[in-house]
């Protein structure tokens, strides 16, 4: 079992160090013919996330596009992947942050009762909008995210 980093997702993301993306491209190849495992975490995402939007200054849109197709190779192992694509779909559509929205999915997977903050429409959202559901879906292709943002 391989771990998979931040900075690897980025390299094969942004392109920017040929040396490093052709590493990453080949590893995630190798991957998603079953020759290799390969794991990542659920932070990971967050950084993700968190680079794209703090350094890079990405849109929300672009970031939900990277991040979902990102979720969508199935062959990295992450053990929270509905959990994170909920998360993503109601971050695309709400007016919260990522992390908000995890938290009100990661609330709702664990059958919270109820959500205390001091945010009126997260608390308003847990209380009646939110459901949390499995995500499936299909890969197209062995290697379905194209790099170079």
């Amino acid at each position: 079992m391989i771990f998979v980093d931040t900075n690897y997702f980025l390299r094969f993301l942004l392109n920017d160090i040929s040396e490093q993306h052709k590493q990453v491209k080949d590893l995630f190849l190798s991957g998603s013919e079953g020759k290799i495992n390969l794991v990542t975490s659920t932070i990971v995402i967050f950084e993700i996330y968190w680079v794209l939007s703090s350094y890079y200054e990405k849109e929300k849109i672009e970031i939900v596009k990277v991040l979902e197709k990102i979720l969508k190779l199935t062959f990295i192992k992450l053990e929270e992947r509905d959990l994170l694509l909920n998360s993503l779909k109601l971050f695309e559509r709400a007016n919260f942050d990522l992390e908000d929205c995890y938290n009100l999915y990661y609330a709702k997977h664990q059958k919270a009762d109820s959500f205390k903050t001091f945010d009126i429409p997260l608390r308003f959202e847990f209380t009646n909008k939110l459901v949390y559901t499995s995500v499936a879906f299909k890969i197209k292709s062995r290697l379905p995210l194209k790099s170079k943002l």
